[in-house]
């Protein structure tokens, strides 16, 4: 899933870019990655920060991987100030065990 970021992201659009991102997750079945495409992106303030952190929990929630793509300037700077990109963009909770369990020779259905 695709979801473009067009203009400001802050105070005055936070919401509806939100409600954008939740009704295409509620559209049908949950998607593995969902990604924000920045490539309009002219702004961003700590409430469009604050957006992007509730669409991760959401994302998360649903076992997805969340991608920033084309991340212009300013975002890239409020993600380095904030450091929150790795915690942004991280695997999935299941998609980071799935690697746990292989990372210590685990692997294939039902093992523990």
């Amino acid at each position: 899933m695709t979801v473009r970021v067009r203009g400001d992201l802050d105070y005055d659009t936070s919401d509806d870019a939100l409600d954008a991102v939740l009704e295409q997750l509620s559209a049908g079945r949950a998607p593995r990655d969902v990604r924000l495409d920045f490539g309009e992106l002219t702004w961003i303030d700590s409430t469009g920060l604050s957006t992007l952190l509730m669409i991760h929990r959401r994302t998360s929630t649903l076992g997805a991987t969340l991608h920033l793509d084309n991340r212009p300037a300013v975002l890239e700077r409020m993600l380095l100030m904030t450091n929150v990109l790795d915690h942004l963009t991280a695997p999935a909770a299941d998609e980071r065990a799935g690697a746990e369990l292989e990372e210590d020779g685990v692997s294939g259905a039902g093992a523990t």
